[in-house]
């Protein structure tokens, strides 16, 4: 009799466990941010003596104004309402909407800035135009406005003596004088096909590089690309809308295809005079990176070539053109693109990051190219360098030497031999920013159990003061959820080639061990991502917690393939899409079955983009272990795909054409049995919306039963706070009927 009473409270306690507060769909992309009131872009000032950052409002949290921490009195005030200077919404142009969906930017306001030198004027951008803010003034006279036209300024920069702004405009490249408000056109012949000092396509999405202008350091000069985009062919792209539809004629390189010509500049302000570098005769080339020599005699440029298995570091001299080559590296796979080349200026040196020996490390060489030495070895991967602090000696950057689902900042020395220093503690993810002298950082840190708090630190990593502590107390917009969530659990599997993969699974809420419960694998699986990490992960943490209360297991693992773990661990894929990938994931799978909760014939899997071509490979290619697939954004088709990524991984077409078509989806579609969802944007424009309706078409050809969703006027990443909430509403009731 006690027994039983004993579990009639226990089953009571689970019962008001749960019976309280649930979060939903609605709740997670609704205002205030579940994510507390964590900061953004958070720089500190030239002269060290504050802290500037963006944050949303909290009753519109997308919508960022500039605010400011001062580091004496310790205290936060607001320096620029977005709503003041632009009430309403923003009209972007069509080249500051696809620069946006590059940089999967989905907020609105101001949403970057940059510091003038003397650490009294910010300069940031908005509706299109351009303002600076002086701090010594105040009121209506510290905001200037620059800029009042119809046409949208992009890409906005601040020379670094801090007198000039430039940005682009209708193709080419402008400057304005700050003191005089004067406006100079710098560059003339940019319209049609030809843009000057702006990325290409495959330059944004696949490289990481934004812009296609430089100043140098001395701000005199302009280094620029120049890019012909005539050979590119015109893919005829339909964004249809709720209303009507548009036809864009988008020069957009699939793969095999034509690239951009590509050509590299320098413009001296004071002479007016062009000089146009020598970067070869092979034209079928990329040029990822472009970045200044201090003396602002010579500029670098990364030459790599279209198979991505040669990267040249060169140096040019500016008066001449000429250029040579100091470094190469080569690969019989591909190489991977970084930002991390930093020049020293007290020593004829730079430091460069290299997959060599297997995984990411520094290495310090000669002008020359000469090797000096190499500064971090060992099996784990070096993120970015941060920054040299050359007074002291050291080099500071980010790894997960400590552990492959963390991130660390580390300082070694650079010119001794010694090992890297460990400069956070907090177990998770810290992303830092250091101030101009190297002698104080910005921490960004979270983990799954702490959501994103912002703190500033000395560079020898001791604690100075919060900018943000975003306690997960009663007071935290997240607290009546969180404390009766599911809670991570990080763990092990190891590959069929011995190599160990990670995995992260969150059991149901309440959890009883004696029940059976259907799992959702969450997968990205693709190359250059990592989706198991310590960290709070914003929207997925949340959808996460929500499915395990909903009684799913969760689980996500980054099968090989996937990002910062090592070239051998990323170069399995090679030549060959959707093998290796989905391989592992039936590993994780079995893992999965041998846990006694798992209830094996109610596995599922969710995946956007890459992830949602590896949900149809594994609905199509394994219907006896996947029950219900939900797929967005899906590439199905590597045809269709960009030059830059596809040829990464599968090689030209002409010398792959086996891989390909083992890699795309449809030789394997008559395999599909259970219920598949996909999903897609019908104005995407980087996975193109003809990847899911040709998919359509072969099913129903096949006579196989699917579901679909599209959003209308929706790119890639399907965002807006109600397409959102809808999107994923879709995604929770489509496995809550096919799951359950």
């Amino acid at each position: 009799m006690v027994a039983s009473t004993n579990l009639l409270a226990e089953e009571q306690l689970k019962q008001d466990t749960f019976s309280q507060e649930q979060l939903t769909v609605e709740r997670i992309y609704a205002d205030p941010s579940l994510e507390g009131p964590a900061p953004r872009s958070v720089q500190l000032s030239p002269d060290g003596e504050r802290a500037t950052f963006l944050k949303g409002k909290e009753d519109e949290q997308e919508r960022l104004d500039l605010w400011e921490y001062n580091l004496k009195d310790k205290t936060s005030r607001l320096l620029v309402d977005s709503a003041d200077l632009l009430p309403g919404e923003e009209n972007l142009s069509d080249e500051e909407k696809a620069r946006r969906e590059r940089m999967r930017l989905f907020a609105k306001g101001i949403i970057s800035y940059y510091w003038g030198d003397d650490g009294q004027t910010l300069l940031f951008p908005l509706g299109g135009d351009i303002f600076v803010y002086d701090l010594t003034k105040k009121g209506d006279k510290a905001t200037k406005r620059l800029t009042e036209t119809e046409t949208y300024e992009t890409d906005i920069k601040m020379s670094p003596d801090g007198s000039k702004v430039s940005f682009i405009r209708d193709q080419n490249i402008f400057m304005i004088d700050i003191a005089s408000g004067k406006e100079t056109q710098l560059t003339f012949d940019g319209k049609d096909t030809i843009k000057n000092g702006m990325a290409e396509f495959v330059a944004q999405e696949e490289m990481g590089r934004l812009t296609g202008y430089w100043w140098s350091p001395d701000s005199k000069k302009v280094a620029y690309l120049q890019v012909d985009e005539s050979p590119v062919k015109i893919e005829k792209r339909y964004e249809i809308n709720a209303e009507d539809f548009t036809v864009f004629e988008q020069r957009y390189p699939s793969t095999g295809t034509n690239n951009v010509l590509i050509k590299l500049a320098v413009l001296d302000l004071e002479s007016n005079k062009t000089t146009w570098m020598d970067t070869g005769k092979e034209t079928d080339i990329y040029i990822p990176r472009v970045k200044w020599l201090p003396n602002s005699e010579q500029v670098s440029y990364q030459w790599q070539s279209r198979d991505q298995q040669t990267l040249k570091l060169n140096f040019a001299d500016i008066k001449t053109g000429k250029s040579q080559t100091v470094l190469t590296e080569t690969s019989d796979t591909w190489i991977n693109l970084t930002k991390d080349l930093r020049f020293l200026k007290q020593q004829d040196a730079f430091l460069w990051t290299s997959e060599r020996d297997g995984f990411r490390h520094i290495y310090l060489y000669d002008l020359t190219g000469k090797l000096i030495s190499q500064l971090t070895q060992g099996e784990w991967v070096v993120d970015q360098i941060y920054g040299v602090d050359e007074e002291v000696g050291k080099v500071f950057f980010s790894a997960n030497k400590q552990s492959p689902i963390e991130q660390h900042l580390y300082a070694v020395k650079l010119n001794e031999k010694d090992k890297p220093v460990k400069l956070t503690q907090e177990a998770g993810v810290h992303a830092v920013s250091f101030s101009k002298n190297m002698k104080l950082f910005v921490d960004y840190f979270s983990s799954t159990s702490q959501p994103p708090q912002v703190s500033l630190k000395k560079s020898n990593g001791e604690f100075v003061t919060w900018l943000e502590q975003n306690e997960l107390n009663e007071q935290h917009p997240y607290y009546a959820y969180y404390k009766n969530a599911s809670k991570a659990e990080f763990g092990q599997i190891e590959a069929a080639d011995g190599q160990m993969m990670q995995y992260r699974l969150y059991k149901p809420v309440p959890f009883d061990a004696n029940k059976k419960y259907p799992v959702v694998v969450d997968v990205y699986g693709g190359p250059h991502a990592q989706r198991v990490r310590n960290t709070w992960g914003a929207r997925n943490t949340y959808w996460h917690h929500m499915m395990a209360s909903k009684g799913y297991v969760v689980f996500s693992l980054d099968n090989r393939g996937s990002w910062n773990r090592g070239k051998k661990f990323e170069d399995p894929i090679y030549r060959k899409l959707g093998d290796i990938e989905i391989k592992d994931q039936l590993t994780g799978v079995e893992f999965l079955k041998s846990l006694s909760f798992v209830d094996e014939n109610k596995i599922g899997m969710f995946g956007w983009s890459y992830g949602g071509y590896m949900t149809i490979m594994a609905m199509f290619k394994h219907p006896e272990v996947f029950k219900a697939g939900v797929s967005v954004a899906p590439v199905t088709d590597w045809y269709l795909y960009d030059t830059h990524y596809t040829e990464r991984y599968l090689d030209h077409p002409k010398d792959n054409k086996e891989g390909y078509e083992a890699s795309n989806v449809f030789p394997y579609l008559e395999g599909l049995q259970g219920d598949l969802m996909v999903i897609h944007g019908m104005a995407d424009d980087n996975v193109l919306f003809t990847n899911s309706t040709k998919l359509y078409k072969a099913l129903q050809d096949a006579n196989k039963s699917f579901d679909q969703m599209n959003y209308p006027g929706s790119k890639h990443s399907i965002w807006g706070q109600k397409t959102r909430t809808h999107v994923f509403n879709v995604i929770t009731n489509y496995f809550e009927e096919n799951l359950k």
